[in-house]
């Protein structure tokens, strides 16, 4: 039985926006050999938890909201989109259900932000409002998706998302993948049970959390893999992951 991903409508307020973004998503999904399960994000906590207590992983797409910074306890930039207080609960819940049971977990773009406030992390709301001046336009974190490639990101050493990668495009001591990029946050202070497993080497922002438990697969990347799910295998081998752990719950 293929293992089923429980997935969360990107957004609440722009349904359109939700329908023609999640379907990218579900194909990664089943391309790896899983079975996405959409989990709407207009019901009650206990409908949503029915759903969620069959599925065998989760991941969280992106999306065009941000994180209330309230719930990091920092004042709102102005530059900060307006938050998704539905799409936050959803992923809470997700969470919960995840971290509670050892559920495999994939977080991408805005996943890996909520994943992170979640542990009790924080965010940079606007990279270049937090960069040197002489860093701001090294890198467009914000150049969409029309640009296949935005920038690389440098693996750490000795990390799942290394493993995963199985030493794809080596440069040294390290792994060096080229992505897209379609974000204006990242990871700040790093939450509870997470480490850094990437950065951008042209200005040091955050690309990739994973766990530290060994005995739960916990892993969320800033760029979008399941764009360019049909044209490279790193992208690939991350969905392959969480499918993989996702069959031996």
């Amino acid at each position: 039985m293929r293992p089923l991903i429980a997935i969360p409508l990107p957004h609440s307020l722009d349904r359109e926006y939700a329908e023609r973004a999640i379907p990218q998503y579900e194909r990664a999904v089943e391309q790896a050999g899983g079975e996405p399960v959409r989990i709407p994000l207009d019901q009650t906590p206990a409908e949503v938890i029915k759903i969620i207590e069959r599925c065998d992983g989760a991941l969280l797409p992106g999306s065009k909201a941000d994180v209330d910074p309230a719930r990091f306890g920092a004042t709102r930039s102005p530059h900060t989109a307006i938050s998704d207080p539905r799409r936050d609960a959803v992923d809470d819940l997700l969470l919960e259900d995840a971290f509670r049971l050892r559920k495999p977990v994939l977080g991408i773009c805005y996943g890996l932000q909520s994943l992170n406030v979640y542990r009790t992390g924080s965010l940079i709301q606007h990279i270049p409002d937090f960069l040197p001046e002489d860093l701001r336009t090294r890198v467009n974190h914000e150049a969409g998706k029309k640009i296949a490639v935005a920038h690389a990101v440098e693996i750490e050493k000795d990390s799942k998302l290394e493993e995963i990668l199985n030493g794809k495009n080596p440069v040294g001591n390290k792994v060096v993948v080229p992505v897209n990029s379609s974000h204006h946050q990242s990871a700040d202070r790093i939450g509870d049970g997470l480490r850094i497993s990437a950065r951008c080497p042209d200005d040091g922002i955050i690309e990739a959390l994973e766990g530290t438990a060994p005995d739960h697969f916990v892993l969320a990347v800033q760029w979008h893999p399941e764009r360019s799910a049909d044209l490279d295998e790193p992208s690939r081998a991350i969905f392959r992951a969480l499918i993989e752990a996702a069959a031996t719950k």
